[in-house]
């Protein structure tokens, strides 16, 4: 019979190698009871080690808050800069493209702004790459109108889906506040989340911008399910568990070393 100690280690080194843990898995595998393993993950969680959600397990609180955008350029933002560096490969010279809003967005437009184009169209809700890119030679930026939300400098609402009728594109661009296995994507509103929604249908290939942060996490507007995705750009590997889901969902996973 392992001690209690023993116990927590075991949940929480799972914790790290698979990213969740049920509490009827725990439970058969070390050969005690349910409610063993329940008291161990409470106590656990008391002590801010773990997150528990129906009937698992999580290593932290997957549910995110709205920040404002300028709070959020500042959290992992060297992630984010090699996220876009990488992402920037994936435009082609003659390329017709819906860019969403959000810190790694913004990063992605910088590294646009760097770089010679032949002609490049832009579609985008962002107010922010919107400025950023108006004078850049060749790129052409399609600002989309709507309200203004103003944690992130980014238009959405009816007027905003609406204008993307007239759109076809070959890659939409967005970041996102959650990758979760049982959710899918998501952002943290139900405004923002219904708009890129639409800006997928507007375009032939969808590609995620997210650092590791992101996985794991969840906001409160559901964008779609894994097997919506084309491509994940992130900086760092991702557990065993998400990386099968990804592959099986026929998500293209790159890694920026």
């Amino acid at each position: 019979m392992l001690s209690i100690a023993e116990r927590h280690k075991y949940i929480l080194d799972s914790l790290n190698r698979r990213g969740f843990v049920r509490i009827t898995d725990v439970a058969n595998e070390l050969g005690v009871t349910k409610v063993t393993i329940r008291k161990d993950v409470k106590i656990l969680e008391s002590k801010g080690l773990l997150y528990k959600v129906h009937g698992s397990a999580r290593p932290a609180n997957p549910h995110v808050a709205d920040l404002d955008v300028h709070v959020k350029d500042n959290i992992n933002r060297e992630a984010k800069r090699a996220i876009a560096r990488r992402a920037v490969e994936l435009l082609d010279d003659n390329d017709s493209v819906i860019v969403a809003s959000g810190s790694t967005i913004h990063a992605f437009a910088e590294e646009i702004r760097l770089r010679p184009w032949h002609h490049l169209n832009i579609v985008t809700p962002f107010l922010r790459l919107g400025v950023l890119l108006n004078e850049v030679e060749n790129v052409d930026v399609v600002q989309l109108g709507g309200a203004v939300h103003k944690k992130s400098l980014s238009v959405s609402g009816s007027e905003a889906v609406r204008a993307l009728d007239d759109c076809i594109c070959s890659k939409v661009f967005f970041g996102v506040d959650g990758i979760d296995l049982e959710h899918g994507i998501t952002t943290s509103t139900i405004e923002e989340a219904k708009l890129t929604r639409r800006m997928m249908e507007a375009a032939s290939q969808t590609i995620v911008l997210a650092d590791s942060s992101k996985f794991g996490q969840r906001g409160f507007g559901r964008i779609g399910s894994l097997e919506e995705i084309d491509v994940i750009v992130t900086e760092a590997e991702v557990s065993e568990q998400m990386a099968s889901a990804l592959e099986e969902a026929g998500v293209d996973l790159i890694v920026v070393k």
